[in-house]
């Protein structure tokens, strides 16, 4: 169910090209989140999956978005999250209701593309999403194409695991959920990635 991952920077410009001197790809400028403080630019890993790195936007400074403050003070670009994608989302808040599962949403979200295309989705958030191993969950608009249609080619996501101390606890969370994520024991908790392109690999954690 794995829709995008997300890896923040501190200005998008640089982030682009910590992709690009990697794997040989350069990702294309997304657009920007209004009223969220944040840009992207996005890079496809095959069919309906994609790599967006999202940093400050310049032009929202005071933005009350707890992610903006924190990509502006990364050293280096890291994993911030991951997008899974359950079909309905309506149908999937039910789901997490009936099984006790805390969550907000669904919240419906946009940006207005380079081309002037509007995307529209709806994300639902965890209450708890286990410091950030969990994912949140989009269901794309049924007007809206797929980040990953027509962004830039050549990648492969061949690695995407969590990380943690205790792998048991965190693969009953993801049963529960339906999410087939490898754990991994790990002295931290963190996500980790390998992305391929044609001049090399992209190593990435969080």
């Amino acid at each position: 169910m794995l829709d995008h991952i997300l890896l923040g920077t501190n200005n998008l410009q640089l982030g682009i090209e910590f992709v690009a001197q990697r794997t040989g790809v350069h990702a294309a400028f997304g657009g920007v989140h209004p009223g969220h403080g944040t840009q992207n630019a996005l890079l496809s890993l095959g069919d309906r999956r994609y790599l967006e790195i999202i940093a400050p936007d310049p032009a929202q400074p005071d933005v009350n978005n707890p992610l903006a403050p924190e990509l502006r003070s990364m050293n280096a670009p890291r994993l911030v999250g991951w997008a899974a994608h359950p079909g309905n989302l309506q149908a999937f808040a039910e789901k997490l209701r009936a099984a006790h599962i805390a969550f907000q949403g669904p919240t419906p979200g946009s940006r207005k593309r380079p081309d002037g295309r509007h995307l529209q989705w709806q994300t639902l958030g965890l209450e708890d999403d286990a410091s950030g191993l969990l994912p949140f969950f989009i269901e794309w608009g049924s007007d809206s194409p797929h980040p990953s249609a027509d962004a830039p080619m050549g990648c492969a996501l061949v690695h995407f695991a969590a990380e943690t101390p205790d792998p048991s606890a965190l693969a009953a969370k993801l049963k529960l959920l339906n999410l087939d994520l490898p754990v991994e024991n790990g002295q931290d908790s963190r996500l980790r990635a390998r992305i391929s392109g044609p001049q090399g690999n992209l190593d990435i954690t969080s």
